[in-house]
């Protein structure tokens, strides 16, 4: 090899590494997710927005890079005023994303995304509080809000057309109200809930206050039946037992004083302390010295077969029982439900006479009604006297 072509080979090296720099100085790429700016001395002399090989000065121009991805704009929580004069405390985000990469560069500056989240906040603040402040707190509050976030999402996109960036949606995280108020809330939360439990108490109680009510009527109502019908039997019984009394003492006088007698002694020395001041030859001992039997008057003619006793009837309180039927009595509540249904308890049913009337609902007459013309009383005639029979006359 000559001294010539070793020279030519030992230039020829450094040459492909200068072209090989300048050829790596002037390609970029611009990745997907990308958009890219060519600057020249600070102006934007190219726009590269696909995905790619790119072309520039080397050494003279500069290529800057944006995000072209959806980015989020998380606020800071902040106060709010609604229609109705009711403080909330509101937390939202952002979605948003570059959209021309050069009025954004003007916009902006060197500074970037950072520098266009800084001057984004505001705006959404803003669109916040001014969609906000025109509803009530109860449509705030509401589970559907989405036609208010369509509204801070327009207005907010509306402010924002000089930065070169699109707000795509808005959304509010969390709607409550400001920590001062929250204790009264929450206390009046508490007295309504301690409101409504009294009255479940309230109407229990009422409840079991009827069914008591009603359980006490039906015990005296039964008490006094049982009673009417026990002195009814034991008048009927008495007077059973006088017309059998006045057939024996009518078939003979003496013997009727002879018992009559008998009652008087075992009354007047039945005491422990008995002291009795009467002559000894008095009538009173009479039937202690002589039986009677020589004064002894039996009825001159034979009594007829049977006695007064037995045209009196005597009772019979099961026929009577099973001539009437039992009825469960119905208590109600305010709303009409039978009371004890719902525990699973049943009253115990009684005679239909003594059921429980149907509760009926009191009506209030107006003072400029006039009132209907009462119905006249009707006569009940009297009962008829309860007549007894008089023993049939010993003969």
């Amino acid at each position: 090899m000559t001294p010539r072509t070793k020279t030519l080979s030992v230039l020829a090296i450094p040459a492909l590494v200068v072209v090989a720099v300048l050829a790596a100085s002037s390609l970029f790429i611009v990745d997907e997710r990308e958009k890219a700016l060519v600057l020249r001395l600070g102006r934007v002399v190219d726009v590269q927005e696909s995905p790619g090989l790119g072309f520039k000065l080397p050494f003279i121009d500069n290529v800057v890079k944006y995000d072209g991805r959806i980015l989020g704009l998380p606020t800071s929580p902040l106060e709010v005023t609604p229609l109705d004069d009711r403080r909330l405390v509101v937390d939202a985000f952002a979605r948003w994303r570059i959209t021309d990469p050069v009025r954004f560069r003007q916009a902006v500056g060197a500074a970037g995304v950072q520098a266009a989240q800084q001057r984004l906040q505001p705006i959404v603040v803003d669109a916040i509080r001014g969609v906000l402040g025109t509803v009530p707190s109860t449509t705030v509050l509401s589970d559907d809000r989405t036609t208010l976030m369509n509204q801070i999402r327009d207005e907010a996109r509306d402010n924002s057309g000089g930065l070169g960036v699109e707000i795509i949606d808005v959304r509010l995280t969390r709607t409550d109200l400001p920590e001062q108020n929250l204790n009264a809330t929450y206390g009046r939360m508490r007295a309504e809930r301690q409101r409504e439990a009294a009255d479940e108490i309230a109407r229990g109680g009422e409840a079991a206050q009827r069914v008591r009510a009603a359980a006490d009527r039906t015990v005296v109502e039964l008490t006094s039946e049982a009673s009417r019908r026990a002195e009814i039997a034991r008048g009927e019984a008495d007077a059973q037992r006088n017309a059998i009394y006045a057939d024996a003492y009518g078939r003979d006088p003496e013997f009727f004083a002879f018992t009559r007698s008998l009652t008087s002694y075992q009354r007047a020395l039945g005491g422990e302390n008995s002291s009795m001041v009467i002559q000894p030859d008095s009538e009173f001992f009479t039937y202690l010295s002589d039986d009677g039997g020589s004064r002894a008057n039996p009825a001159s003619t034979p009594v007829p077969k049977g006695n007064s006793a037995e045209n009196v009837s005597a009772p019979n309180p099961e026929a009577e029982a099973e001539e009437e039927d039992l009825v469960t009595p119905e208590v109600t509540d305010r709303e009409g439900n039978r009371l004890g249904e719902a525990a699973g308890v049943r009253l115990t049913p009684v005679p239909e006479s003594l059921a429980t009337p149907p509760q009926t609902q009191s009506e209030i007459v107006a003072p400029e009604a006039p009132i209907a013309d009462q119905p006249a009383e009707t006569e009940t005639a009297p009962e008829p006297e309860a007549t007894t029979q008089e023993p049939a006359p010993a003969n």
